[in-house]
């Protein structure tokens, strides 16, 4: 047995959240499924040190702004507090915790999305599972020998974790060098390596690197192809912490390694640097395993989509996804999604059984009559 529901969200962070925003303004009956145990999105499980004023940018969710918050106080706990806000004023319907292990085929031209709390028999679904839940860990020669520790940024505790320690930390990414910054601290030495150099920015990033950025993520995915990492295509911000990061040497970046002794890593010309940690700042992929059943990877390895829908299935939207993988893409994507899942709602076989609408009646009050109005009534999304 399934219960039967107009579309199933999966995920509630910023991509969910908005999502769901934009279908409960439509009308849609709709139930958001998340796996964390608490609001906050991914950002619940970020390291303590993490504090909200060394967020590169947090926009705001649609509707709602996120106001006088202290810039000292970690980040996971000042948006997780706002999300839960957040879903409390819109009487989102976010259930968790719940894993949603498969979404596939189901009866009656629907989506059956199978989870720990049972099924869900849906017309559409939208995607807002991000990457958190699926690190990277590239693979080495020697890893498995390695008797000091490792971990990936996924795992990362803070700085004090790593004092007095000798730590090389992998990858070219934004958290590899907030990594450095803070280990170095009270590391007793830090190495840093890297597949590639990395390319950092000077100067102000506006709005029209930001197109050129998403254009470039958008070309990728229209083909089939894995989204790239953020940095890839923005480049690493030369900011005053980086800048003096680079003076003191701690971001003095090497070539990666080659394999990896039992004591540290070493290089095919002969160099070794001794280390008790390593530190897998290597990124993350889209959590989509889930999705199998549906055959929606292209040969590439990715899920092609025009917009946020799935090329192969137009029931399946992607949000959070490729070139809408910021906070703001996030708040748009989520809109754009809900415009096509109302025309396809629509237009799908008029035999296929409505499910209910079910709107809190706290959604309702804090959207205000006209804006719950029936999809093709008035609404606006």
């Amino acid at each position: 047995m399934s219960e039967a529901v107009d579309v199933v969200v999966v995920g509630a962070g910023q991509a969910g959240l908005s999502s769901a925003y934009h279908l409960a303004r439509a009308g849609i009956g709709h139930v958001v499924l998340d796996h964390a145990p608490l609001p906050g999105g991914a950002w619940q499980f970020r390291w303590p040190s993490l504090t909200y004023g060394k967020v590169h940018g947090m926009h705001a969710l649609p509707g709602m702004e996120l106001t006088g918050a202290d810039p000292l106080r970690p980040s996971s706990a000042v948006i997780g507090e706002y999300f839960a806000a957040y879903e409390r004023r819109f009487g989102l319907d976010v259930r968790r915790p719940v894993d949603v292990t498969a979404v596939r085929e189901g009866a009656g031209g629907r989506l059956r999305v199978e989870s720990s709390a049972g099924a869900w028999s849906a017309r559409a679904l939208i995607n807002a599972t991000g990457t958190w839940d699926r690190p990277f860990w590239p693979r080495y020669p020697g890893q498995e020998t390695f008797r000091g520790r490792q971990l990936h940024t996924a795992d990362y505790p803070g700085p004090q974790a790593f004092a007095g320690a000798r730590v090389v930390v992998v990858g070219g990414g934004t958290s590899a060098v907030q990594h450095l910054l803070e280990i170095a601290e009270v590391a007793a030495d830090t190495t840093w390596v890297t597949r590639r150099p990395p390319v950092f920015r000077d100067g102000p990033f506006g709005e029209a690197e930001g197109r050129a950025a998403v254009a470039l993520v958008d070309e990728r995915v229209r083909r089939g192809l894995p989204p790239q990492s953020v940095v890839s295509v923005t480049g690493l911000p030369l900011n005053v912490a980086v800048r003096a990061g680079m003076a003191s040497g701690v971001l003095d970046r090497r070539p990666v390694f080659d394999r990896i002794t039992p004591t540290g890593v070493a290089w095919d010309d002969g160099r070794h640097v001794e280390a008790d940690v390593i530190l897998w700042a290597t990124g993350f992929r889209a959590a989509i395993d889930h999705l199998a059943p549906l055959r929606l990877r292209e040969p590439g390895g990715g899920i092609r989509v025009e917009g946020t829908r799935a090329v192969r299935d137009e029931r399946v939207h992607l949000v959070g996804y490729g070139p809408s993988a910021s906070t703001i893409g996030a708040n748009r994507a989520g809109g754009a999604a809900v415009r096509e899942i109302r025309r396809l709602l629509a237009t799908r076989d008029p035999a296929d059984p409505p499910a209910a609408v079910r709107t809190p009646k706290a959604a309702a009050s804090a959207f205000g009559a006209s804006a719950l109005e029936p999809a093709g009534v008035g609404a606006r999304v």
